[in-house]
């Protein structure tokens, strides 16, 4: 035979007349298909010592094709008959070569658990034992025999240093500008009115869109105690911001309506610019930062590169 052609030995138990027949037809099958297969009623003929032939197939083969069925189990784990024999000779084959690639089960039987011996119970397994088996379990051996079963593909290269992935910044969506959208009038303070000097003043909270920063307080509070434009009613200290209120804390509501109501539209209006103004800086500063880094590591990665061993 030609060197190329794979060899194979059916291992199997004459279970019955049925059975050898099915074992031969398969084994017939294979050689059709390319497969140099050893199988006892081709090969083995009265005188032949049996041990010696069945240690020759299973040693000088390349592969060895188990057919499992429910009477091969038994007479393999109980070590009696050829079947027997072979169990001792396979396992040793294993034992000393850890070749297990060249011992293909087939399952013939019912099923795995009551046809497959306990040496070969957590092998991966061919079904054939459907009447006809299925056309894809039989493929599969021979792509095992023939080694044109599908491989992994190749690794590729991984990506070159020099061309890292771009760092794609995104951009951050901008708080709506906080705004005041009326006056608190169920918290608005009651006055002592004891006839103490401002005891006719009372505190007003206004509601604002949101809960402001602490730095868009601190711009607020700052533009409040020294606004660009106010009247001669302007208090710079009665002003506080707590959670989402502002609180002018010894006024009037007259006092709002014609003299405060424009400082605090100018101050909340200042405070959001300002806000704006940091962190737009912070923006800068951050997107400085990246293209100084970005422009260490290529820098590292060219240098890199010049670098052998």
């Amino acid at each position: 035979m030609n060197d190329s052609v794979p060899t194979a030995f059916v291992s199997y138990s004459w279970d019955s007349d049925e059975h050898k027949q099915w074992v031969h037809d398969l084994a017939t099958r294979m050689r059709s298909d390319g497969i140099d297969v050893t199988l006892d009623q081709w090969h083995a003929v009265p005188g032949d010592q049996l041990p010696q032939f069945m240690e020759t197939a299973i040693r000088e083969n390349d592969y060895v094709v188990i057919v499992c069925t429910p009477k091969y189990c038994d007479r393999s784990d109980s070590r009696t008959g050829g079947v027997g024999y072979e169990g001792d000779i396979i396992t040793a084959e294993i034992t000393s070569t850890r070749n297990h690639r060249k011992f293909i089960p087939v399952l013939r039987g019912p099923d795995w658990m009551s046809s497959a011996p306990s040496w070969i119970k957590g092998k991966f397994y061919l079904s054939l034992n459907a009447d006809p088996y299925a056309e894809s379990s039989y493929s599969d051996l021979l792509a095992t025999i023939h080694q044109t079963r599908p491989t992994a593909p190749s690794i590729g290269r991984p990506p070159s240093p020099a061309t890292p992935r771009p760092r794609v910044a995104i951009p951050a969506i901008p708080d709506e500008p906080i705004k005041i959208t009326g006056i608190l009038v169920d918290e608005v303070s009651i006055p002592r009115m004891d006839g103490t000097r401002g005891s006719a003043l009372y505190a007003v909270p206004f509601q604002l869109t949101r809960s402001p920063s602490r730095i868009w307080s601190e711009s607020f509070l700052e533009t409040w105690r020294h606004p660009p434009r106010f009247s001669t009613k302007h208090r710079p200290s009665i002003a506080r911001v707590t959670g989402d209120r502002i609180i002018l804390d010894g006024t009037t509501i007259d006092e709002v309506r014609d003299h405060h109501r424009d400082t605090l539209l100018l101050c909340v209006e200042r405070a959001n610019a300002m806000v704006n103004e940091y962190e737009q800086q912070q923006e800068r500063k951050r997107q400085s930062e990246l293209a100084k880094k970005q422009t260490r590591e290529q820098s590292l990665r060219d240098m890199s590169r010049d670098i052998t061993f």
